[in-house]
């Protein structure tokens, strides 16, 4: 298993480039099994997730052509199976997207509690509940969910906690439901609206995607199409977080400044001083930031996927502040192992710690509990004092394509042995 050494402490410089959104991309490939024609799905990112997700989708049977770097070519004019392989299916938590396209074009799916990051509970109810409602039939065994349905017909459902791949799933459902399908207190994250501008570019008929309502007329067939993956907001934002930590001048282009909307209000009110353009957010040096509390919201509040690194950013700002973790339960342990670097942070409960800063990190060995404390462990380590090794660094591979390379090209000394 590789690890990551890193030498902190150094201030970086230079220009990142963001690559394509891994939550967008998965959900287009789960997308081109509506239709039996070609679908080009460009500006993917080449990490371990879209990797699993193509031996998902070669498993069960569909064609899977990758002519150039970050493009695929996605035809599943065959599906030769209704069961996603379990074993890849654990590694991947995108995977029960995939359960939507199988249901409509075989009538029946099944496939396990998928996997992904260990961040406290992530229950499937709104899944098998929204299906229930489109008319299918769910059946549970010891370890595996088989849906059937010979029609789906459209239905209201009422999503009892936002999700953004359950409203992604429910959407392509909805495409082939008979009648008209409402969906409603759904998610509005920039990914849904990406999907459903997707789905509509191909034949679809969906309404409303990036509002909590949602409006689907269902049809019989879908044409093939192509696929843009927006920029991953997630790691533009990790990108931004890292600047202002390491108090480094640092541009990052090709993302759209508009999904930081929330995080770049935050730097505002800290006094850590950004530029923005088009496609770009250039970062420069701040001698001293105010601490802000955050509490973690569906978008467009503060995104849950940078508590981690945004933590590591408080631990270098000035005054004492609250970080609420509402999305998931547990996803603050991942702070023990910065307390071992020397962070001033008090554990409350499992939704909320104390961090009192400023703290002078040190160098230590650490392991990646999952894809994001794996980013936010890499900001904390360039921040420190002395050497960091990272292990498990497959979780940060997950999301994250060559990170060690990018961040080399603007001062980081960071190696992968």
């Amino acid at each position: 298993m590789p690890n990551f050494i890193i030498n902190g402490g150094k201030k970086l410089k230079g220009t990142i480039e963001v690559k394509g959104a891994k939550n967008a991309a998965l959900k287009a490939f789960g997308a081109a099994l509506l239709t039996s024609q070609d679908v080009v799905i460009k500006n993917v990112p080449e990490v371990e997730d879209i990797r699993r997700m193509v031996e998902l989708l070669e498993n069960l049977g569909v064609k899977v052509r990758h002519p150039e770097e970050s493009q695929y070519v996605v035809t599943a004019k065959k599906i030769n199976t209704y069961i996603i392989n379990p074993e890849i299916a654990k590694k991947l938590r995108a995977s029960i997207i995939l359960a939507a396209p199988l249901l409509v074009r075989l009538g029946k799916v099944t496939f396990p509690h998928p996997g992904g990051c260990v961040i406290g509970e992530r229950p499937i109810d709104v899944f098998i509940d929204g299906f229930k409602a489109l008319g299918a039939r769910i059946d549970h065994g010891e370890n595996l969910y088989t849906i059937s349905a010979k029609k789906l017909k459209g239905a209201k459902f009422v999503f009892p906690n936002i999700s953004v791949t359950g409203t992604e799933a429910l959407m392509m459902a909805a495409c082939f439901a008979e009648g008209e399908t409402i969906l409603k207190n759904c998610a509005c994250e920039p990914e849904v609206v990406s999907l459903a501008y997707f789905l509509n570019s191909c034949g679809a008929k969906v309404e409303g995607a990036g509002t909590p309502y949602i409006w689907v007329k269902g049809i019989k067939n879908l044409n093939g199409g192509e696929y843009n993956t927006i920029p991953d907001r997630i790691e533009a934002g990790s990108f931004a977080i890292l600047a202002a930590a390491t108090r480094s001048h640092i541009k990052i282009k090709n993302c759209n400044p508009e999904h930081l909307d929330c995080l770049l209000g935050i730097f505002d009110r800290a006094g850590i001083k950004v530029k923005l353009g088009k496609d770009f957010v250039e970062v420069f040096p701040s001698k001293e930031i105010r601490s802000l509390s955050i509490r973690t919201r569906e978008y467009p509040g503060f995104p849950t996927d940078l508590q981690a690194p945004f933590c590591v950013l408080l631990t270098q700002t000035t005054g004492q502040v609250l970080v609420h973790e509402t999305v998931y339960e547990g996803r603050l342990n991942w702070t023990n192992e910065l307390k071992r670097m020397g962070a001033d942070i008090l554990s409350l409960d499992p939704h909320r710690i104390e961090i009192k800063g400023p703290s002078i990190l040190r160098g230590r060995e650490i392991e990646s509990p999952d894809l994001r404390a794996g980013m936010a462990y890499i900001v904390a380590a360039l921040c420190a004092n002395g050497e960091s090794i990272i292990g498990n660094v497959y979780q940060v591979d997950r999301g994250y394509e060559k990170i060690e390379e990018r961040l080399q090209k603007i001062g980081a000394d960071i190696r992968r042995i």
